[in-house]
């Protein structure tokens, strides 16, 4: 297999988007269509709502398109196209949205080759590996952040195979989620006269989390294919979909509505619609009542919401649809113990390289709220199977969610050895506040071995206090007239600056947060005995 480019013409809202304490940016989203399908219509609009979702964590975001083409030869080519004009390195979120269309390859009347999803699956991981195959990522990799892969229909399956490659080359995937997967003649189905595409219905070792939405509501209709439930995920059967395609001109709109119920879960509003290159659909009231089951609050609690961005609870036991259906924990990974307990849920992979190194969960683990110079507790659970004898993973607290930016503030630093493609280091870390202003923060780290580097962002926000300590005064200069206030304190401590003429009854003159060790103010002499004092304010 060939691959090669071509070239394509041309911290402010930290608690106003997350949930209290919880929110979790700088990762790769990457969302693909199916048979016939293309990044221009539902796709698009999906990628279009994410950065609108209630706990999107920040104000900007990168968008990218990136294009697979083959000649039919077994040489593959992909092209990539910016969709919004903000490089990662200067957004606040970190967050890049990938629409992948491999519509040329794709099956349907205006698709000229019809490819396996195996060979589509190696061209576009090919992609996502490379350093210097997407220019505005400025030398970086997309498998170098956390990654959430979602796929519908045949994408389904060439999501899982992606997963499956990353895997054998040592990554591993946040999150994996397939919309009702129908791989071409695999899985158990026949498509006469198509390619044999991967199966979808494994969740490989490499996968965090996983989950599965998918429907078997005509099974009788060729033109109107189901999907299929898949191992190790959380496994959601959607069981009512009327309306939303089956009132526009659709050849498979059972099918089709599995990805708008997905859509619903990130776009909130009722109703919900799009209309983009002839694809065209709405959520209605109706829909928000009759697809959704009750715990799913009209698709709030669903679906989006077990992505870092929703930050939805994926260790939770609860059981959606009630006892004796799958529950939200049974799609984590729990081939170690990753707070899910134990089970041989993972498909092993058949080989892996083990050449990237991962930070594969990161937690503060005590107190988020933290005197400035007090320690903070975090965990890390990483892996490498590599030969590089300088791994280290770097911790840092952070202004805004991008891992990329300048303003990181060295926290620790810790030297590891090779775990192994078979072992899960679990690390215990004191890291120091020191250099860490007082405010609201992220914690990220970063693990390399000199030739590879991934990052991630802790789920939960820090709150940095003063150092309080009381304040000190001094009279500098008096004249006349006035006085020449010295107040000394710490950095980020709120001083209150008070008057008073009997040392019992105190009237406040004026409140300053220090930016720096020392304020000075002028107060006016007035007749009689005049006593000053400066007190930590609220």
């Amino acid at each position: 297999m060939q691959i090669q480019s071509l070239p394509f013409s041309s911290f402010l809202t930290l608690l106003a988007v997350c949930a209290v304490n919880h929110c979790l940016g700088s990762g790769v989203t990457l969302i693909t269509h199916g048979y016939a399908g293309s990044a221009d219509g539902w796709v698009g609009a999906m990628a279009n709502d994410i950065p609108n979702y209630y706990s999107f964590p920040g104000t900007n975001f990168t968008a990218i398109t990136i294009t697979l083409t083959t000649d039919g030869n077994n040489n593959y080519f992909y092209q990539w196209e910016p969709t919004n004009a903000t490089p990662p390195a200067a957004t606040d979120s970190g967050e890049i949205i990938v629409k992948l269309d491999w519509s040329q390859m794709a099956g349907g009347l205006s698709a000229p080759y019809d490819i396996s999803t195996y060979n589509v699956a190696g061209a576009a991981s090919w992609v996502m590996l490379q350093t210097n195959s997407i220019q505005a990522l400025g030398g970086h990799a997309l498998v170098e952040f956390p990654i959430h892969l979602i796929g519908h229909s045949r994408g389904g399956s060439l999501i899982s195979e992606i997963s499956r490659i990353l895997g054998t080359n040592g990554i591993w995937v946040d999150h994996v989620t397939t919309l009702d997967p129908h791989p071409l003649n695999n899985d158990g189905n026949f498509d006469f006269g198509f390619p044999t595409d991967a199966p979808a219905k494994n969740t490989y070792a490499n996968v965090l989390f996983a989950d599965n939405y998918w429907e078997d509501l005509d099974p009788l209709n060729p033109l109107d294919p189901t999907g299929e439930p898949v191992a190790g995920a959380y496994v959601r059967q959607l069981y009512n979909l009327s309306e939303g395609y089956f009132n526009v001109s659709s050849t498979s709109p059972d099918h089709s509505n599995v990805h708008l119920w997905y859509h619903g879960s990130i776009n909130l509003n009722t109703p919900t619609s799009y209309n983009l290159a002839g694809d065209a659909a709405t959520i209605d009231a109706s829909m928000r009542t009759n697809w959704w089951v009750p715990y799913e609050v009209s698709g709030l609690r669903s679906g989006f919401y077990y992505s870092l961005i929703g930050a939805g609870n994926r260790l939770s036991t609860d059981q959606p649809l009630g006892p004796g259906y799958p529950a939200i924990s049974d799609g984590c990974n729990k081939w170690w113990d990753f707070g899910a307990g134990l089970a041989n849920n993972r498909t092993p992979l058949q080989s892996n390289s083990g050449a990237w190194p991962n930070l594969i969960k990161l937690d503060v683990t005590g107190t988020n709220v933290i005197t400035q110079g007090s320690p903070l507790s975090a965990r890390f659970y990483c892996e490498y199977g590599g030969s590089a004898s300088n791994l280290t993973c770097h911790l840092y607290s952070g202004n805004d969610f991008n891992t990329l930016g300048t303003n990181g503030v060295l926290l620790g630093q810790y030297p590891l050895s090779n775990t192994g493609v078979g072992s899960v280091l679990i690390v215990n870390a004191n890291l120091s506040t020191s250099n860490t202003p007082p405010g609201i923060h992220t914690l990220y780290g970063k693990i390399a071995d000199g030739s590879h580097t991934r990052y991630l962002v802790a789920p939960e926000l820090v709150q940095i206090t003063p150092n309080q300590q009381p304040p000190t005064l001094q009279i500098a200069t008096v004249n006349s007239n006035q006085a020449l206030l010295s107040i000394n304190g710490l950095a980020g401590e709120v001083l209150v600056l008070q008057t008073s003429s009997d040392l019992q009854n105190w009237v406040s003159l004026a409140t300053n947060t220090l930016t720096s060790p020392a304020w000075t103010t002028n107060v006016p002499l007035a007749a009689g005995s005049q006593f000053y004092r400066a007190v930590l304010g609220p």
